[in-house]
Formats: C-alpha cells, sequence, structure tokens
C-alpha cells in the first residue's frame, strides 16, 4: 500500500512518537509511506532526524508547493516481512500550523489535498486535532471513494474549564468550536483509531461520529529499551550520573514543561515535605515554555534546582522563612533528552509521577511500568486503564493536591507494594503495547477502511 500519515508537528511528543514508530513498521512490511507535517519550531524539539536517519528517498513535491525532505541514508535492511524496506518519505506543508488561523488553514487545506492528488494513496492516516480536520477534508474532498480515511484520537482536544469567569467562557466557547470541527471531520472519514476507549466515549457523548466508525487500537512503543537497559543505562549507573544515591526516593515525570502537565501540582503537593525530608527528590525531564515560571517557583518555595542541561546552572533557593534543604539539590531538570535516553531516565526513579489534566493514554505511565517503575497519576481520560489503583499503580482524583501528596508518601513507605504493583503491569504493558502489536492492528484498520471507501 501508499499510506500517508500527517501530524501537525514533528515534536518530541507522545503521539508524535507513536506516529513515527507506525510509519517505521509500516515501511518494514514493504508499504511505500509518506509522512507530511506543518514547520517545527519551539522548545518541544523535533523527532525529525530520526525519520531522516530512516528515511531512504527525497519525496516529489516541489510542484505541489510542499517541500519534500532531502534524501537520507543508506536503506535500512531490517523488515519484518522479509519485504524490501523503503523507508519514509516526509512531506513539510508550509501553512499547516498548530494555532487557529483560517488564512493559513485554507492554504493548508489546499497544499494537502494537491498533495494526496500528487501522490495518490491507498491509505490517508490524520493525526492529532488539527491535522485531523485539515487532512480528512483534504482527504475526503480529493479520494473519498478509492482511499481509506484514518484519523487517531491521541488525546482531547477539549479543555478543562476552569479559572475565572472570562477564562472559563473563553474555554468553553473554544470546546464547542473543537466539537463542532471534529463532528465535522469525522463525517469525512471511514475509521476512527482511538488509544483508549475512553476516548471513544468521551468522543461519542459530544455527538462526534458513530459507534461503529470507531477501533482502539494501543499506542506502540519500543519495549525492550525499557524491558531490558542497554549498557551504562542501568538504575544505579544513571543514579550516579545525576548524583543521586541509593537512599534517595526520586519521584520523576517525563512530560513537557507546559499547561495541564501537572508540574505545579507536585510542587504545591510536595513542596513542604521535600524541605522537611532530603531524601525526597524530583527528577523532571523535558522542556517547554513554562520552564521558567516553574522553577521560578520551585525555588520560591524554597527548593534547590539544578538545570542539568546548563552548565553551572545550580542555585539556591531563594530566601524562604523555612530552614534550606539540608542537600542540594532537591529538583533536577534535565531538559530535552533524546528519546533513547528515556528509558534509563524513568528506570532511574522511585515513582513515576503523571498528574496531568488532558490525555489520550498517556505513554509514559505504560513505558514506566515496562521500566519496571510504579506509576502515579490523576485519573484522567485513558490513563486508568493501564494505571489502575492498588494493582498496577496509585490512581488519584484529578486535580486532588491533597490525595496526591497522601499516596505518593504512601509509596514512599511502602517499597513491597510498590515492587509488586510495577512488576504486574509490566507483564500487562509488555505485548499490549509493544510497536509490533500496533503496527499489526492498523494493517486491520486499514483493510477496513478501504473495503469502505471502494464500496462506497
Amino acid at each position: 500500500m501508499r499510506i500517508l500519515h500527517i501530524s501537525t508537528r514533528l515534536i518530541l511528543g507522545g503521539s508524535q512518537e507513536n506516529t513515527v514508530l507506525s510509519c517505521e513498521g509500516q515501511a518494514r512490511l514493504g508499504h511505500e509511506v509518506h509522512l507530511a507535517f506543518g514547520p517545527i519550531y519551539g522548545p518541544e524539539g523535533s523527532l525529525l532526524e530520526r525519520v531522516r536517519k530512516f528515511r531512504v528517498k527525497s519525496g516529489a513535491g516541489e510542484s505541489t508547493g510542499v517541500r519534500a525532505g532531502d534524501a537520507g541514508s543508506e536503506q535500512e535492511k531490517r523488515s519484518w516481512a522479509g519485504r524490501p524496506c523503503h523507508g519514509v518519505t516526509t512531506h513539510v506543508v508550509p501553512h499547516l500550523v498548530r494555532e487557529v488561523n483560517p488564512v493559513a488553514d485554507l492554504r493548508a487545506h489546499a497544499e494537502l489535498r494537491q498533495l494526496i492528488a500528487t501522490l495518490r494513496p491507498d491509505v490517508v492516516h490524520t493525526h492529532s486535532s488539527k491535522a485531523g480536520v485539515l487532512g480528512r477534508g483534504a482527504a475526503w474532498d480529493e479520494c473519498r471513494t478509492r482511499a481509506g480515511i484514518v484519523h487517531t484520537i491521541h488525546g482531547p482536544p477539549f479543555m478543562p474549564v476552569e479559572g475565572s469567569m472570562p477564562a472559563r467562557l473563553k474555554t468553553r466557547m473554544g470546546n464547542w468550536l473543537y466539537t463542532r470541527a471534529e463532528r465535522y471531520a469525522a463525517k469525512r472519514c471511514h475509521v476512527i483509531v482511538s488509544v483508549a476507549d475512553a476516548m471513544t466515549r468521551g468522543f461519542l457523548a459530544r455527538g462526534i461520529g458513530t459507534p461503529g466508525q470507531y477501533l482502539t487500537v494501543r499506542s506502540g512503543m519500543e519495549v525492550e529499551r525499557f524491558l531490558n537497559a542497554a549498557p551504562g543505562e542501568s538504575r544505579d549507573e544513571v543514579r550516579a550520573s545525576l548524583g543521586l544515591s541509593s537512599d534517595d526516593f526520586v519521584v520523576g515525570t517525563v512530560a513537557r514543561l507546559a499547561e495541564h502537565k501537572g508540574h505545579d501540582d507536585l510542587l504545591d503537593s510536595l513542596g513542604d515535605a521535600m524541605k522537611k525530608n532530603p531524601r525526597l527528590q524530583m527528577l523532571w525531564v523535558g522542556d517547554g515554555w513554562w520552564r521558567e515560571r516553574l522553577l521560578a517557583k520551585a525555588r520560591a518555595l524554597g527548593l534547590s534546582v539544578v538545570e542539568l542541561d546548563r552548565a553551572g546552572s545550580s542555585t539556591p533557593p531563594l530566601p524562604h522563612p523555612s530552614p534550606p534543604p539540608t542537600r542540594s539539590p532537591q529538583l533536577l531538570l534535565t531538559g530535552l533528552v533524546t528519546p533513547e535516553r528515556i528509558p534509563g531516565l524513568i528506570r532511574a526513579m522511585d515513582v513515576l509521577a503523571h498528574p496531568s489534566y488532558r490525555e489520550g493514554l498517556p505513554r509514559t505511565v505504560p513505558q514506566a511500568l515496562l521500566a519496571g517503575v510504579c506509576p502515579v497519576a490523576y485519573d484522567c481520560d485513558g490513563t486508568g486503564e493501564v494505571c489502575r489503583d492498588m494493582q498496577t499503580g496509585r490512581l488519584v482524583p484529578t486535580g486532588d493536591r491533597a490525595k496526591l501528596r497522601e499516596v505518593i508518601l504512601w509509596l514512599m513507605e511502602h517499597p513491597r507494594e510498590r515492587a509488586e504493583m510495577a512488576a504486574r503491569g509490566r507483564e500487562e504493558c509488555r505485548t499490549a503495547f509493544s510497536a509490533p502489536t500496533m503496527v499489526a492492528e492498523l494493517e486491520k484498520v486499514y483493510a477496513r477502511a478501504i473495503q469502505i471507501a471502494r464500496s462506497s
């Protein structure tokens, strides 16, 4: 098959990693795979270099107004089915941007439609909200009776209604507009894939699509990296490289420093406990627009901060009425790291905290379980489908900071139960979240979508 994936931005993130692994797996099955995305910018990092290393040829797209990628490295010989691996061809869609912009959006729709007309794919698979709406619309206009059109819901586009009255009204209006856009787009695709059953329930509750359109396919990942430590990536080795001792109790996060990821909640919940107990540490993996504000808040709480990606950045806490911590640091920030480093950094944690207010099914939760680390997370969207309270982790009502503190401190005092929950989740996740399993399930999804398209 010729498969075209469309994503808004190829930044470091769960949905983007899912998309890239899908592309690579499908290329190894012998399919001709194309990946289109908008311009990449910002502090979140990018997966483009990984795709370039995998890709073996450039795409034909100059005449469409879509810039094709440069030729990549020598063809990789790996193939899951004994067929030649054709690599992944990339296309930058100049006007595909994350923000709502009527002029740019109309141009992006035209650019996508022209790319689809040129490639004549058998499957168009869209990811993320903006690319999902524009990509499905362009594909429906161009090829709805000859190509399967598929969309994956990686997470809800709807924002929590909170804050002041003007902020709440703004959020409600935004959610209403997103609902209208998703209803429009659902009528312009054949199959909708959810990474969690909760996504299907939530979208159907808003009148988006029909029950027969939805299928659940778990988000795949490279499970071996988490199951088995690479040389130099064992728990003790990574801890030593970070300046952490075996006696420290490390609460870690792997998330962008951005809105709704819950870093504020961790500081508010644990700040006082960390000052009283120097064994209690935080390890934040990632970067984002809220970095400076969050670190300033941590220092104002009396915590010492080390920014590992900035040489000589160790700073004492700001003046505070409480006594300063007796040892430093208590909050380590790695900044952006390559995906290859994530398994080792998770392995160095005692608990993976994911107090996010807005998720599909957070990849970092099964990744923690695969690495043998117990997660604690807010009961948000599909998170509870993997992190089941007292079975495969601890689940906290969303936004309940007092309970978040209570549960983390309980995990600190109950190492045996913590290890048992992690081991149970590890066995459940090793197959359910593997990339080959996801790619095999998508083969069935595509066959169904193509059948629906060609019989309509």
